[in-house]
């Protein structure tokens, strides 16, 4: 046998594999990939609250098939006929910089599309390169609503605290606390106990999966000279704490962007963090103002070895 023939068969063999591969292995039907400047996690939320608004906005019901935190989901998109599936795949490139991969699939045209994709510039392909670019853009909107600054290694103040606690999502945390700040407000001013510092929020329990926190909602207080005994109020002292810390400048409700960042941060630094957080609020949002000037100190604890 020639060289030649041997060459045409292994080109033959090659393009026939790949087309196998293609037409019946491949489970996305076309690929959109990009960068930003954003943690995995903030990538990962912005996803989820960008398809609740593509429900409101143009009837698209998206349900979660999988996912794996900070790193992929796989979602179900259905509109009258229409079924897609969309793959985001969220790979942290270094300690600012994200690289976004979406695979999208029509369960109703999917060998066309495959077929046509690569060639021409059909509806399909079209209207999904609009709507993953309106994604983006309205990612990068939101990042310029805040700033985050990881500030390394370090330690938080021991502080004699009154406190609730409470339950929630991850994204409903500030309205919890601000639907709550009367009432440990009033608890205090009523008892005569004087706040002498910025709130805390101390995330006790994370559970990743199911994005749920624990977490206390906490007052510096001078400590009260009666036992004061109360069903909702409680007092404690927040101990020292070990960890990786960062400054985050924005809306206190978006105050998770810098846990994701410091998550990012660990995990390309070898480092083990529990799934706890400190916060410590320096501004007052009642008072309004720039919400890039609203300050926030964090810290996340290193594991236990």
């Amino acid at each position: 046998m020639t060289v030649s023939k041997k060459i045409i068969i292994a080109c033959s063999a090659f393009l026939s594999l790949f087309l196998i591969w293609y037409l019946f292995i491949k489970k996305t039907d076309y690929s959109i990939s990009f960068k930003v400047n954003a943690a995995t996690g903030t990538v990962f939320q912005g996803i989820q609250e960008w398809s609740n608004a593509q429900g409101l906005k143009d009837s698209e019901k998206y349900v979660i098939l999988e996912k794996r935190n900070f790193d992929f989901i796989k979602q179900e998109m259905t509109k009258k006929e229409v079924k897609m599936h969309y793959t985001w795949d969220i790979t942290s490139i270094n300690d600012s910089v994200t690289k976004v991969n979406v695979g999208i699939k029509d369960l109703n045209h999917s060998w066309y599309n495959k077929l046509t994709a690569p060639f021409f510039n059909t509806e399909f392909k079209q209207e999904q390169i609009k709507k993953i670019t309106d994604f983006k853009k309205g990612l990068s909107e939101h990042l310029k609503n805040f700033k985050v600054r990881i500030d390394g290694e370090g330690v938080s103040e021991e502080t004699f605290v009154a406190y609730i606690n409470l339950k929630s999502v991850l994204q409903e945390k500030a309205r919890y606390m601000i639907a709550n700040d009367a009432l440990i407000t009033g608890f205090l001013f009523e008892n005569q106990i004087k706040i002498i510092g910025r709130p805390y929020l101390e995330i006790v329990k994370w559970d990743l999966d199911k994005e749920t926190i624990d977490f206390n909602y906490c007052f510096p207080v001078e400590k009260p000279t009666n036992n004061i005994v109360n069903d909702v109020v409680k007092f404690k002292t927040l101990p020292v704490v070990k960890g990786l810390k960062a400054t985050y400048y924005g809306n206190f409700r978006t105050s998770d962007r810098a846990w994701f960042s410091l998550f990012d941060y660990a995990k390309k630094n070898n480092l083990k963090l529990e799934n706890k957080v400190l916060e410590h609020f320096l501004s007052n949002p009642f008072n309004g103002g720039e919400e890039l000037q609203w300050e926030t100190k964090i810290i996340i604890p290193f594991a236990s070895k």
